[in-house]
């Protein structure tokens, strides 16, 4: 079926706005059609999500107009959004576990019906007209829907689901995504797919913000890229090419596939056997792990986030109390050592979050560049700290990992997503390492940074390094990984060669198939 375009729904003009230091958008020019995919397309700090907010009122630019449906609107709050049929679905979805899928939906849209009183009016929720308008949703754009379901009990992508039909009830006709399929499954994201298309066949515009290339590509109507604050092009997917779209995002030539030579693994470096481990909500998320990793090979651990990746990447850092099982890095037993301790063997951390335990946000760029080692003789005498040697290690490993900052001097906090990743990754490559225990190594980084962080993993490997990599993003897991590893549900249920995997199939596993290949 023909998708049918006609006129424009949404349109921002001349947007400016800025942040101490920061033009965040510059004049930036966007508009939307009725029924269309507008993919938004763009580098760490490029100004997406800072235009997106502005449509969706919670800033508000120092220049600029934004019009709906033809109309000029004052967006002062997400309310004033919603009001005029703006509906927004972040990448962390904003639903209560422990409430019905109705229950959530009504959260802050209830309907009530008011019974006169000599006192105050007497409010009723009515859960069930609000159910009956949930099916009606679910069963009109194909969305399949309970509304009595618990929310903790639903699957990742019935969540978003979920999500989205909150955003219909309260009769939104414009629908922004951002970065919809970062915790999908390949099938779920195909599902999606078909999602925006029966939106957009009823009439829903969508605004679609991603990272994924091939997805832009995929379901897009039209794709506009954003650089440095300002628009620098729009296209049409029939003629674009994930590299044509990379170059006009980055600036620059970009490498999109990973070179690698064929692994030459040697000696085990990590062994893990029965490893249990529990969650901050005291639940059992690692259950029985057992698997090896050798030197020189990467082994990616594949899943969809919430699986037990995380705990088990934290447990074989230090950063989390194992339960039962241990785990040797060659030969060494370290279940319920320290980070330091850890550290010390020979183990390099990329952590999954950044900011929390991967860097001291108020501390410059040298200082965090040798948070591993401040207390060892090169850069510490006692009890005070040896300036000069410290200086002289960030401004060698600037240069090598290439990061963009001002000085070394500058507080890590205030650099961009991805140079804060190089830091980290420069700090912990640098030294002399056995394993690189790599978690959701390139999450929330451009191409430009993605490319980067993918060859140092590689060079490790190469160096005869041993790589456990766990990623949510499974292009990563596929093009970076010797072997890949599926976790679900805590356990592994697969176990199986770069060459032997397929998309498909690994989506099955992750899903919950339970059918093991070793």
């Amino acid at each position: 079926m023909t998708k049918t375009i006609s006129e424009t729904v949404l349109e921002a003009k001349g947007i400016t706005k800025k942040f101490p230091g920061v033009l965040a958008n510059d004049k930036v020019n966007f508009d939307l059609r009725k029924g269309e995919i507008h993919a938004l397309l763009g580098e760490n700090g490029a100004g997406k999500s800072t235009l997106m907010n502005v449509l969706y009122g919670l800033y508000h630019p120092e220049a600029g107009e934004v019009f709906v449906n033809g109309k000029l609107m004052e967006l002062n709050s997400s309310r004033d959004a919603i009001h005029h049929g703006i509906g927004m679905v972040h990448q962390h979805f904003m639903l209560i576990p422990v409430f019905t899928v109705t229950e959530n939906i009504m959260l802050g849209a209830e309907t009530d019906h008011r019974a006169s009183s000599n006192e105050k009016p007497l409010v009723i929720l009515d859960r069930s007209e609000v159910s009956r308008r949930v099916r009606e949703l679910s069963h009109k754009y194909g969305l399949d829907v309970d509304p009595d379901a618990i929310i903790g009990d639903l699957p990742v992508g019935v969540q978003q689901r979920v999500e989205i039909v909150k955003a219909l009830y309260r009769k939104a006709s414009i629908l922004i995504l951002d970065e919809p399929t970062a915790v999908l499954t390949p099938q779920e994201s195909e599902d999606l797919f078909r999602i925006m298309h029966e939106l957009t066949q009823q009439g829903v515009s969508i605004v679609f913000i991603t990272h994924k290339l091939k997805e832009v590509l995929k379901v897009a109507d039209r794709i506009t890229v954003m650089r440095a604050g300002q628009v620098v092009g729009t296209a049409k997917p029939k003629e674009s090419t994930e590299q044509s779209l990379a170059e006009m995002m980055v600036g620059r030539e970009v490498i999109l596939t990973v070179t690698k030579k064929p692994s030459k693994p040697a000696e085990e470096v990590l062994r893990v056997e029965d490893l249990r481990v529990k969650d901050v909500r005291g639940l059992e998320s690692v259950r029985g792990v057992s698997f090896s990793v050798k030197a020189g090979e990467v082994v990616g651990i594949a899943g969809v986030q919430g699986n037990g990746q995380t705990e088990l990447a934290e447990a074989l850092t230090g950063l989390r109390s194992i339960e039962s099982g241990h785990f040797t890095l060659s030969g060494k037993d370290l279940s319920g050592k320290s980070p330091r301790q850890i550290t010390e063997t020979g183990l390099a951390h990329i952590p999954e979050d950044r900011q929390r335990h991967g860097l001291v946000l108020s501390y410059s760029v040298a200082d965090n560049m040798m948070l591993c080692d401040y207390y060892q003789p090169r850069f510490s005498k006692g009890v005070v700290v040896q300036q000069k040697q410290v200086d002289t290690n960030a401004q060698k490993l600037i240069k090598d990992y290439d990061v963009r900052t001002p000085s070394a001097f500058v507080a890590a906090g205030k650099l961009s997503g991805g140079n804060q990743q190089k830091v980290i990754v420069a700090r912990e490559l640098s030294r002399p390492v056995k394993l690189v225990v790599a978690s959701q190594p390139t999450r929330g980084l451009d191409v430009g940074s993605i490319e980067y962080i993918h060859n140092e993993i590689i060079a490790m490997r190469d160096r005869g390094v041993g790589v456990l990599l766990v990623s949510a993003e499974l292009d990563e897991i596929m093009s970076l990984s010797d072997r890949i590893i599926v976790m679900y549900s805590g356990k592994i249920v697969a176990t199986v060669n770069r060459e032997d995997a397929s998309r498909e199939q690994l989506g099955l596993w992750m899903a919950g198939a339970q059918h093991e290949q070793v």
